[in-house]
């Protein structure tokens, strides 16, 4: 009961996570194709390789499912823990690519994106109902909803197949993060900073021309206004407003 706590605790904890991933699973194909199509074409050998390196090659530190299910550390993980991750990754393989990314969300705070969160729960939703139909198709036993039934568990294989490599893929491309494989982040130049004097009452603009504060009226430029009287002489003319002017009966 207290185990069960803490994983639902570990879930909800997951939620306020606030990094992203590197490359969202619409992106994975683009991000790293030649290993995208090996973690599709041999998922198991590709989640051993992605938990061994996920711990860091310190198999020592490995438990079963990473610790996230209830036969966690009953299975003999270390007297032999290469045999014990081989029989998770071929027996138990959609535990094993998700302990994997457990282990990285809890390690790098990652929060899964709505996207990912909808590709992952189409996945499922799927599965449940090639089962259902499969179950209905049985009892019926009708034809037609047997070829239905086979037409959707391999539509809902496909599509966890897929999904799987995305993610798989997507646990590769942020331990290459994590490795700095990608380089150095490049730095920016960063602008000229002017100094400020104590008598001026406000610091100088950087990176622009300098402006005069909000509020200020801008600077006049030199000889305006002109030096001659303003306004001329003689406006506006003495007789103004002319006579008759407003109109008779007119109400302002």
């Amino acid at each position: 009961m207290a185990a069960s706590q803490e994983h639902l605790d570990k879930m909800q904890l997951r939620q306020n996570y606030r990094n992203l991933w590197h490359t969202t699973l619409m992106n994975t194909m683009s991000a790293d194709t030649p290993y995208c199509c090996f973690a599709l074409f041999c998922g198991p050998c590709v989640s051993y390789l992605l938990r061994k390196r996920a711990l860091y090659n310190d198999m020592s530190r490995y438990t079963c499912c990473a610790g996230y299910m209830p036969c966690s550390g009953r299975c003999g993980e270390s007297k032999c823990p290469e045999l014990c991750l081989c029989t998770e990754v071929f027996l138990c393989f959609g535990n094993s690519v998700a302990s994997t990314r457990f282990l990285l969300q809890d390690e790098f705070n990652i929060q899964t994106t709505q996207c990912d969160n909808c590709i992952i729960g189409f996945m499922f939703c799927l599965q449940q109902l090639a089962c259902i139909f499969s179950i209905v198709a049985c009892i019926v036993g009708s034809e037609e909803l047997s070829e239905a039934s086979q037409l959707l568990n391999c539509l809902a294989d496909l599509v966890y197949c897929t999904v799987c490599a995305c993610m798989q893929t997507q646990h590769k491309v942020e331990m290459d993060k994590r490795d700095g494989k990608f380089g150095p982040q490049p730095m920016s130049v960063p602008p000229v900073q002017q100094m400020s004097r104590i008598d001026q009452p406000y610091p100088p603009n950087v990176g622009y021309g300098q402006q005069q504060p909000y509020g200020y009226p801008p600077p006049q430029a030199q000889g305006y206004p002109p030096a001659a009287a303003y306004p001329p002489q003689g406006y506006p003319p003495a007789a103004y407003p002319p006579q008759g002017y407003p109109a008779p009966g007119y109400q302002r």
